[in-house]
This record gives structure tokens, C-alpha cells and sequence, in this order.
């Protein structure tokens, strides 16, 4: 009898060894990745986290301190001290100066005449009312004959006051009036009259010296005048309204 191999004793043939499902090994892909894709987003939170430290500790830039409300009051640092004794001194004599001329305000309306710019001005404290364009005196010399009278048509300088207002004024033609036309000078009082050329109002501020109308209202702004001070119709209505007697005229 035969006595070969047992084939139940002996090891199997290689072809016939234990092999995995091909399942088994997809199963085990999809575990491999979902471990390195676990690691990944570990290795994420702690960058996150890592940086969530470093900010605090280092700060983002951003201040975040409460601002005071737009209407709320806001302190202002005091101005700057003078840099030497004689700018503190400076400051102080400006003040007192500013202080001082406070005081020569005068409480109601005043005018205020320019004869450089040819600018009147009606005020109120340190309130422009009115400002309007004057003509002031020319500076221009008369002379009657070869050694005769001299006239300059100047206008006054310094403080004076409204001594009366007319409405509708007559102008008497003073001599000059007539040498200056070449014509001559009238005995009759009622020759000299002249009626219209002071337009609608006049106020006197002594010495024959008149802030009224004119004729020729093209010439403000230009010292043309004999000395009065000549004003446009407009302006000249308001100032005869504001201005009562004892007004305060200051020409310069």
C-alpha cells in the first residue's frame, strides 16, 4: 500500500493561502485617510492656537480706549507760555491796550470815516451796521486873484458829533463857490441858494461841514469833494435814520 503523502497533514499549496477580500482593502485606504486628514487638522487648531497667544501677548495694533461724544466737553491744553520776558510783556500790554480801547467805544451808533479808502462806515460796538463808498475833501488849493484869499478843500481829521439833520437842505454857495466859477460874488443873500445839490438829507458836523447827497454818485469812492463828505442816496437814507443828534463822527 501506497504510502505517500497525507494530503490533510501536509501544508497547503500557495495558490491556495489565505488572501484578504478585496473590500478589506478599501476599507483600510478610507482609515489611512481619515487619520492623516485627523492629524492635519490638529496640526491646524494648534497654528490656531499659537497664534491666538502670540496676539494676545504682542497686541493686534488697534486701540480700543472710549472716545468722548462729539458734544461732549473736551479739554483744551492752555495756550503756550511766552518764550521770553519780553513776549510775556507784550501779551500783556495787548490786553491792556484791547482792555483800554474797549472803554472809548461809545455805547450807541457812531460813524467812522476813511479818507484814505474813501469808506464810511456806520458801527454799533464792534457790529458794521452800514459800509458804504464817500467821497471825502480833494485837497485841492483856490486862489482868488493874484494875492487874494486862499481856500484848501480839505476835510477835517479827528472826533466830532452830529449837531443837527436836515431834511431837503439848501446849500448857501460860500465866496469860493463863486470864484471857482469864475463868477462873481452876489451882494443879494438870496442869490446865493442853491437847491437840490445836497440830495435829500444833511447832517452837520461843525464847522460848515456836511455828510450829505450828490449829484454825481459815479465819483464815490474819489476824494472830489470840498470837504464835505458826500454819500450815495441809499446809504445816505439809512445813516439819517440811525444816526440821531449827538452821534459820534469819527473821520481819519
Amino acid at each position: 500500500m501506497s504510502t505517500g503523502p497525507d494530503p490533510t497533514s501536509a501544508s497547503a499549496p500557495e495558490s491556495l493561502q489565505a488572501v484578504r477580500p478585496p473590500g478589506d482593502a478599501r476599507s483600510t485606504r478610507i482609515a489611512d485617510r481619515l487619520r492623516a486628514l485627523a492629524r492635519r487638522k490638529r496640526v491646524r487648531a494648534a497654528e490656531a492656537l499659537l497664534l491666538l497667544l502670540v496676539l494676545a501677548l504682542a497686541g493686534t495694533g488697534w486701540d480700543f480706549r472710549s472716545v468722548p461724544a462729539t458734544d461732549a466737553d473736551v479739554s483744551v491744553s492752555p495756550a503756550p507760555k511766552p518764550a521770553s520776558r519780553e513776549a510775556a510783556r507784550l501779551v500783556v500790554e495787548r490786553q491792556r491796550l484791547a482792555t483800554a480801547l474797549r472803554r472809548y467805544v461809545p455805547p450807541g451808533p457812531y460813524i467812522v470815516i476813511d479818507q484814505t479808502h474813501n469808506r464810511l462806515r456806520l458801527m454799533r460796538g464792534d457790529e458794521t451796521v452800514l459800509e458804504a463808498p464817500c467821497s471825502a475833501g480833494s485837497g485841492m488849493v483856490l486862489k482868488e486873484g493874484s494875492g487874494g484869499r486862499v481856500w484848501v478843500f480839505d476835510t477835517p481829521r479827528g472826533r466830532f458829533e452830529v449837531l443837527s439833520k436836515a431834511e431837503r437842505p439848501v446849500w448857501r454857495r460860500p465866496d469860493w463857490a463863486f470864484v471857482e466859477e469864475g463868477e462873481p460874488i452876489p451882494k443879494n443873500p438870496g442869490d446865493r441858494l442853491e437847491y437840490g445839490s445836497l440830495g435829500e438829507y444833511a447832517l452837520y458836523f461843525g464847522n460848515g461841514y456836511l455828510i450829505h447827497g450828490t449829484l454825481y454818485e459815479r465819483l464815490l469812492g474819489r476824494p472830489v469833494s470840498h470837504g464835505c463828505i458826500r454819500l450815495g442816496k441809499e446809504p445816505l437814507r439809512e445813516v439819517f435814520r440811525q444816526a440821531p443828534i449827538g452821534t459820534p463822527v469819527y473821520i481819519y
